[in-house]
């Protein structure tokens, strides 16, 4: 059902079946590594190329959801996938893998709400009984497409950011489980002129704090309603201006805002202002947030995944960065 002006309220109940993360060996190095599912020891993953990487990360984690999950492959109604190569190639190449229907989406680094969102609105409408939703993304795959292939050795400022090498999936249905997917807010292309592709924290705060206030605002809520508020990949530039952004709106997000990025790397990893990439808030949020709610230490989280709507091509003929921000609210209930 809608709700205000840019949301959805799944009134059926949606809920979380199961989810499984896959890293590569720097992920798995970071703070976070112990709440993957499964990593791979070096960055070709058993491929022979850095795409035929970033396809069996995202095959290994559809098949830990499902087997995770506990049902038959065939009974996915649908795949949703996205991620940053050229014509979603990455999904597209790994969906050969199953017989599924499938529906290829981009969202840049927010593909992991936007899969999410989208599936759970077909499971709430009664469109779809199973729907996995994926992301993944391959530090060298996405270095080669944007800036330079890592052969290069060029050097990077302190602003840019690191691809995350993972995939993360999440398998929704309307079977009950401890963990709801209570709603979505869809999130408008925002560009405040910034330019350069090696600070994406700065061009994507923006978007964050319109999607975070706007979520607010269609659910009459606040920050205090929820225990934390994820966003994706706003890195060390960009996560003080979602902040600023949002308190000169009238919310103060500081006590309960957490960045993705900051979170997946240690300081010492010699990944400049953080991690980015689609599978930055897939890993973050499938992995330790689906722990930390099952578990009961968070009731209510608000994932806000963010993306850069930008191309090379676009980026050297000048011009500006458009991005955009989806969220959905991911609850603790009762199973029972």
């Amino acid at each position: 059902m809608k709700q205000g002006k840019q949301s959805w309220l799944f009134n059926n109940g949606v809920y979380i079946k199961g989810t499984a993360t896959v890293s590569g060996p720097k992920e798995r190095a970071g703070p976070l590594g112990q709440t993957f599912d499964y990593s791979y020891d070096d960055l070709y993953c058993e491929g022979k190329t850095w795409e035929q990487a970033e396809q069996n990360l995202l095959d290994q984690s559809i098949k830990i959801c499902i087997e995770k999950s506990k049902i038959r492959e065939d009974a996915i109604d649908l795949i949703i996938s996205g991620d940053l190569l050229n014509q979603t190639v990455s999904s597209n190449y790994t969906a050969r893998n199953y017989g599924n229907p499938f529906l290829g989406v981009f969202g840049a680094c927010s593909t992991s709400m936007q899969t999410l969102a989208i599936g759970s609105s077909l499971v709430d409408s009664g469109n779809c009984d199973y729907v996995m939703a994926s992301t993944s993304s391959h530090y060298s795959s996405a270095e080669r497409q944007f800036r330079y292939p890592t052969e290069y050795g060029g050097q990077k400022p302190n602003t840019s950011t690191s691809t995350v090498t993972g995939a993360g999936s999440a398998l929704i249905s309307q079977e009950r489980s401890s963990i709801q997917v209570e709603g979505a807010t869809i999130g408008k292309v925002i560009d405040f002129g910034a330019d350069d592709p090696l600070d994406l924290g700065s061009a994507m705060a923006p978007a964050a704090a319109d999607t975070i206030v706007q979520h607010f605002t269609d659910f009459n809520s606040s920050p205090e309603d929820y225990d934390l508020i994820l966003t994706g990949d706003l890195s060390s530039v960009g996560t003080p201006i979602v902040k600023k952004l949002a308190y000169q709106a009238g919310y103060d997000i500081e006590n309960v805002h957490r960045d993705c990025g900051l979170m997946v790397y240690h300081s010492n990893q010699n990944t400049f202002a953080g991690g980015s990439g689609c599978a930055v808030s897939a890993v973050v949020t499938y992995g330790q947030i689906v722990q930390k709610l099952r578990s009961g230490e968070l009731n209510k989280v608000l994932v806000v995944a963010t993306g850069a709507l930008l191309s090379p091509t676009i980026v050297q003929q000048k011009e500006t960065i458009p991005c955009i921000a989806h969220g959905v609210v991911l609850k603790r209930v009762s199973e029972s």
